[in-house]
């Protein structure tokens, strides 16, 4: 498969796992499975014809884990907008983390810190590249470095998911800075 088409697949599975199931006749359970022969006939039906062998192909290539396959099941391992419990425990995180944003976004930032938007949870990245190259996705890349330790201390809940993406239901001002080299 190249890569041209394998991106594209991702971002179909993406659109269709995390954000418009129905969009194509779709049914995520609560943890936000569904089958694999009915994501693949539902695709094909929607005109976007996905092989079993391409579907295997972009779970187990994807750079970022985006997705899980269990058994005849797939989900995306995070990042939803529709209702969905992942069911991944409470963890103790690292002392930092970092989240990749946009300049254009630090005044929110600064005055709301950081809110999930459309998604459950705020992403924080467990190291500054990566952090670097979500926010490169949107314009010139700003890294925050998030003083995780501080906010477990202070009783906030850390998850993370089956792809290394720390998840936290919101991040207060005090607890971010600039990191350096912003």
């Amino acid at each position: 498969m190249d890569e041209r088409r394998a991106v594209k697949v991702s971002k179909y599975l993406s659109r269709h796992l995390r954000h418009q199931p129905g969009r194509i006749g779709l049914t995520l359970d609560e943890a936000g499975w569904t089958g694999i022969d009915a994501l693949l006939a539902a695709a094909n039906a929607h005109r976007f014809r996905i092989t079993r062998e391409e579907l295997d192909h972009v779970v187990a290539t994807n750079d970022k884990r985006r997705f899980e396959i269990r058994g005849d099941l797939i989900r995306a391992s995070q990042g939803h907008s529709v209702d969905v419990d992942l069911g991944l425990p409470p963890a103790t995180p690292p002392p930092y983390l970092w989240h990749g944003t946009v300049a254009r976004s630090l005044g929110a930032i600064r005055a709301e810190g950081l809110r999930p938007m459309n998604r459950h949870d705020v992403h924080l990245s467990p190291d500054r590249e990566t952090a670097t190259r979500v926010g490169a996705r949107r314009g010139r890349p700003v890294v925050l470095t998030v003083d995780t330790g501080a906010m477990h201390r202070d009783g906030h809940v850390f998850r993370v998911s089956a792809n290394g993406v720390w998840l936290t239901q919101a991040v207060p001002p005090r607890y971010l800075r600039l990191a350096s080299g912003h």
